[in-house]
């Protein structure tokens, strides 16, 4: 019909080139002139279509959406099948490895994030085993989808120092950091399950190299916060609004409880305990969750917490059970920024390891970390060369004092071979950003490790000549992309 409409559009509108037809004809004369112009030129197209494909070896045109090149024409077999979707009714063999959704409708988008650094320090630290080193840390694609309005997914695949099949054999590893399905009702409760970020303090909740001002990342969040942190489970999520400038961010989910190994949860941390993906080895799920309050822009203060039991390591009897404790805080006025965390983990039954000549593990663990920013984009840089600084570059001033205790209650003091005190450092960094999603920082940390008598450099878990208490120079560059 509407091809009809234009073409006898079109006739009418040739009329007035021809007065001496018009004049004498009658509106009966004009309407069947019009429909048997149509008509003819409706025949006319009809049969150039049939003719075509033939005569010039044009296939016909698509019955059916094309996404992204010929690939989906393998469903065009015989008359009708080009209408019905790929699935699992599809009839074929080879074809079959194409029937998937996405490929007629992409929803998925991918993205990541990547970093490269160096580091001259006096000796090894906690993040830096090599004195003077440049190491490819992390490599992390993205992938997220938008299923429906209500159905969202999303993934991150961690691979660091170039993977588990990197030249160094056991210093690489590649892992699905996580990989979660939402289905989201309304703002204030939506539904979450699949391998989740424990929503423990802030920072592993936000560990993105690109998105952090300094090279390493807290010790607290290293160690009594096992970042980074993930488990299998499902819960809800959802924020809420108390009054017009404020508004309240929760999370709450049921997982697997955590698993040691034959290390056990030593003055190291817990970070052996963690990552009870696959299966609960106790069959005892945990609980864990973050309520963050923000009275009103550039505040936020959140508290977090996890329980759950543990399966113990060989030597020990009975269950065991984890406890974790943060406050996180995050206060933004103008150029400035202070940000910080602090931790506490209690661990119950803590006392065999199923290391030779160690004994008896930690019962608590605390640390904090404290960290100001202040933002500054000098104005002679921007006219000096406006293509590299402009209106979305900016420098960023950054120092951060940390502390962590990896035995609160002085239980390891009696084995063997001591345990790891008191770590603290200082760092003081710069970096720049040419735009918000690239920094390249610049870092300087002094480093200081104690025993239980306060003594500084202190052997590093039952290796004397190795204390983590290296200083020195710091570079990274890190990219979203």
């Amino acid at each position: 019909m509407k091809m009809r409409a234009i073409l006898g559009a079109l006739v009418l509108a040739a009329l007035p080139a021809m007065p001496i037809l018009a004049e004498d004809m009658t509106p009966e004369d004009i309407k069947r002139l019009v429909d048997e112009a149509v008509e003819k030129r409706l025949q006319e197209r009809d049969r150039r279509e049939r003719v075509m494909p033939q005569e010039e070896g044009v296939a016909p045109a698509s019955q059916y959406p094309v996404a992204s090149g010929p690939i989906t024409d393998i469903r065009v077999e015989r008359p009708g099948e080009e209408k019905i979707p790929l699935g699992f009714g599809s009839t074929g063999s080879g074809k079959l490895i194409y029937a998937k959704p996405f490929l007629s409708a992409p929803k998925a988008t991918v993205g990541g994030y990547a970093d490269v650094m160096y580091n001259n320090l006096s000796r090894q630290n906690l993040d830096n085993p090599s004195r003077n080193s440049f190491g490819q840390q992390r490599l992390v694609p993205f992938i997220y989808a938008d299923i429906t309005e209500h159905i969202k997914f999303a993934t991150e695949i961690e691979i660091e120092r170039g993977g588990t099949n990197a030249p160094q054999a056991g210093d690489g590893s590649m892992q699905i950091e996580f990989a979660q399905l939402d289905y989201l009702v309304n703002e204030a409760i939506n539904l979450r399950a699949g391998i989740l970020l424990m929503p423990v303090g802030k920072f592993n909740l936000l560990h993105d190299s690109p998105l952090n001002d300094l090279v390493d990342r807290p010790m607290v969040s290293r160690i009594v916060i096992p970042s980074t942190w993930f488990e299998a489970g499902a819960g809800i999520y959802g924020t809420l609004y108390p009054s017009s400038r404020s508004k309240l961010d929760y999370e709450v989910y049921a997982v697997n409880g955590m698993s040691q190994t034959a290390g056990g949860i030593t003055d190291l941390g817990v970070r052996n305990a963690r990552g009870s993906v696959s299966r609960d080895r106790d069959d005892n799920k945990a609980v864990v969750g973050r309520v963050a309050f923000s009275p009103r822009l550039g505040i936020e203060v959140a508290g977090s917490g996890y329980h759950g039991a543990y399966k113990p390591s060989a030597g020990a009897v009975g269950t065991g059970y984890i406890d974790m404790f943060a406050l996180d805080w995050t206060l933004q006025r103008g150029p400035f920024e202070i940000i910080g965390e602090s931790a506490w983990t209690r661990i119950s039954n803590n006392n065999a390891t199923g290391v030779a000549g160690r004994g008896i593990g930690p019962a608590g663990m605390q640390g904090y970390y404290i960290q100001g920013n202040y933002h500054f984009m000098p104005e002679f840089l921007k006219k000096w060369a406006p293509s590299r600084f402009t209106d979305a570059s900016t420098f960023t001033a950054v120092v951060r004092w940390e502390q962590v205790n990896t035995d609160t209650d002085d239980r390891t003091k009696q084995n063997a071979l001591g345990g790891q005190r008191k770590l603290e450092r200082l760092t003081l960094g710069l970096n720049f950003r040419p735009i918000e999603d690239t920094v390249i920082k610049f870092d300087w940390q002094f480093n200081t490790q104690k025993d239980a008598k306060g003594l500084v450099n202190a052997g590093d878990l039952g290796n004397a000549g190795s204390p983590l208490n290296g200083n020195g120079f710091l570079i990274q560059a890190a990219t979203y992309f």
